[in-house]
């Protein structure tokens, strides 16, 4: 019997919380980019957080964009200018490399805000139902006791 991980599929989507053990049966795990990294977190009953780590990027090299239910987060580094004074980098740990991150969110769920802080970029969203679908509870009437006609009078 085979097994497909679909993590890396749970990784990239936001407000799908009840679908995932049907996603279980379905297909196999898709190739996730692994630049950058970024936690999915839940901050309320129908609030959501998406976090980017993002180290020396800065609010002018990001753009975050929703599309169809898909959120894109970008980012690209313009060069830096020249100054004349000749750098040598002796080692690049920190990845300054374009990116591109799509999240499929789910129906009803917006982006209500992004920050910027420490090299973390925060995306804030909410899922908000439109009223006409949201569950209503009916009330049941007393009334009048239901009455009945003999059929002899007829």
């Amino acid at each position: 019997m085979r097994h497909f991980d679909l993590s890396p599929l749970y990784r990239s989507t936001v407000g799908f919380d009840r679908l995932f053990s049907l996603l279980d049966q379905g297909a196999g795990p898709e190739a996730a980019p692994a630049y950058p990294p970024y936690n999915i977190e839940r901050t309320g009953e129908n609030a959501y957080r998406v976090t980017l780590a993002v180290a020396g990027f800065a609010r002018e090299d990001l753009s975050i964009e929703t599309r169809e239910n898909t959120l894109t987060i970008k980012g690209a580094k313009e060069p830096a200018p020249e100054t004349g004074v000749k750098r040598e980098i002796l080692h690049q740990g920190i990845a300054a490399r374009a990116f591109e991150r799509r999240f499929q969110l789910a129906d009803h769920v917006v982006v209500t805000g992004a920050t910027l802080a420490n090299g973390l970029l925060h995306v804030d969203l909410v899922r908000q139902i439109p009223e006409a679908q949201k569950p209503r509870r009916i009330e049941i009437g007393g009334g009048a006791p239901a009455q009945t006609i003999d059929a002899k009078a007829a």
